[in-house]
This record gives structure tokens, sequence and C-alpha cells, in this order.
């Protein structure tokens, strides 16, 4: 599957940088108990390090506002998607379990401080670019309400947006259904590329590990 970065991201944020994952004939269902335990461990262990801390002077957290505020959205108002998780953890309204893949996503995210979206590659079609959106450009998001989109950086088929690093539209999510899927990681501009790699490929590799099949990454830089 292409995906392309647009011009206008490119000139704006230099080394912007995406960790791509691409899986085929995967088996969603329910979280290992593995994979369970340690989501519950883990947030409990962020909510005692977050005690007296200002949770918006995290190195991950700062950076994301930082690239929202670039492109003109008030991060006060559009938190971005690490952020939303910390704030829960925050107020010990911990994450419950939904299903292996959204489980996943959302282990990695609160560790590695990076939004993630995962889509149903089935339900996406044509060239994938990721792009500023435009005015009036909205959706029906996984919070159940429509997302005005604009000024917010957005994944686009030619069907339109289907993803940000804000909150994913209900057009392609990933369910127990799902046999091939697009993992994109929000990555840091900061994060050195081997990083970026090591990071990719460890979730891939627990990915991978839960639900089989076949996958494959790779690591899209602005110049």
């Amino acid at each position: 599957m292409e995906i392309q970065l647009s011009s206008e991201i490119i000139s704006k944020i230099p080394h912007f940088k995406l960790g791509v994952i691409e899986y085929k004939n995967i088996t969603v269902g329910d979280s290992p108990q593995m994979v369970k335990g340690r989501l519950q461990l883990f947030q409990e262990s962020i909510y005692f390090d977050l005690e007296d801390k200002n949770l918006t002077e995290l190195p991950g957290i700062q950076e994301w506002r930082s690239i929202f505020k670039t492109f003109g959205k008030d991060p006060n108002r559009y938190r971005h998607s690490v952020e939303a998780l910390y704030r829960r953890v925050q107020k010990q309204n911990y994450l419950t379990t939904v299903q292996s893949a959204i489980d996943i996503n959302n282990f990695f995210s609160l560790q590695y401080q990076v939004p993630i979206g995962i889509y149903d590659t089935d339900k996406l079609e044509g060239t994938i670019t990721i792009e500023v959106a435009k005015t009036g450009e909205e959706y029906l998001g996984l919070n159940g309400r429509m997302n005005s989109l604009e000024n917010l950086i957005v994944s686009s088929d030619q069907l339109g947006p289907f993803g940000s690093p804000f909150v994913d539209s209900n057009r392609a999510p990933v369910t127990e259904a799902t046999k091939n899927a697009l993992q994109i990681i929000y990555l840091h501009p900061t994060t050195a590329v081997n990083s970026a790699e090591r990071l990719t490929e460890s979730l891939m590799k627990m990915f991978t590990q839960i639900h089989g099949g076949a996958s494959d990454f790779y690591i899209i830089e602005s110049d």
C-alpha cells in the first residue's frame, strides 16, 4: 500500500516520521491474559509516576502538542490521542481491554507516548496521503461524535480522511472480522531513525506473536 506525505507537512515539520506496518491474514480476538495484565500494571505504574507532575511537560506529550500548534490547532481543545490516554490514567479511569488489536495499540501508545492508528486495509481504497485537513472536512469518530478535522493531520485515502493522531474515524476500524490491517505510528520527529525502526519492529513482532499472519514494516520520513 502506497503512503505519501503532503508537501505542507514536509515543509513545516522537519524529520516528520511515521512507522508503517502492514499485516496480512491476522486473527483478532480477545487479548491473552498476559496483555491484559501488562496493560493494567503499566497504567498503575504511569499513575504513580504522574503524581505531582504536569502532564504536558512529558517530552512525548509536549512534542505532539507542538505539532498541533504548528498547524494552527489549539492542543488544549484538541488533545492528541496519547495525551487523552494519559489524562484518563491520571484520573485512574484506566483503560479496560477491548480486543487484542486495540489493546496492543493502547499499550504501545502509552509506553512510547506516540499516537498509533490501526485500520482494516480492506476498507481503504487507493493511495494514502498523510496531510493537513482542509476547511469543512469532518468525520464521525470512534468517540461517537462528528469531529472537525480542519488543521489537523489526517490519513486520507481516495474516499477522504479516515484517521488522525487526534481520533480515528469509524470507517475502517479493526474488528474481530479483520484479516488485513495497516498500522500507523505517528512517531516523534526528534526520534532517530534507528530508534524509530526498533520501536516499529518491536510493535510488529508483539502484534504478530498474538495475531499470527505475515507482516512487514518501514519508516517514512520527510527530508
